[in-house]
């Protein structure tokens, strides 16, 4: 089954965020509550983890794109 995984509002004010790394590549085995990309928002980098198992089946974003708060980030493929 296919989950999508959505960048995340860090704070109220919070409408985007700059995708800074992705810390696993397409392929990976993840497991929740395991980094799996950083995010950068008002000069502060942070990392966000995944929330639950599987593999990581796409990345829609590249390092660098800004993405709106509730678009989906990544594609995994879960148990």
């Amino acid at each position: 089954m296919e989950k999508k995984l959505t960048m995340p509002r860090l704070r109220p004010e919070m409408e985007n965020g700059v995708l800074c790394a992705w810390l696993k590549e397409e392929g990976d085995t993840v497991t929740a509550g395991e980094p799996l990309y950083e995010i950068e928002t008002d000069k502060v980098v942070n990392q966000i983890e995944a929330t639950v198992d599987g593999v990581l089946k796409k990345q829609l974003f590249d390092e660098g794109d800004t993405v709106d708060v509730e678009a989906p980030v990544a594609i995994l493929e879960t148990k």
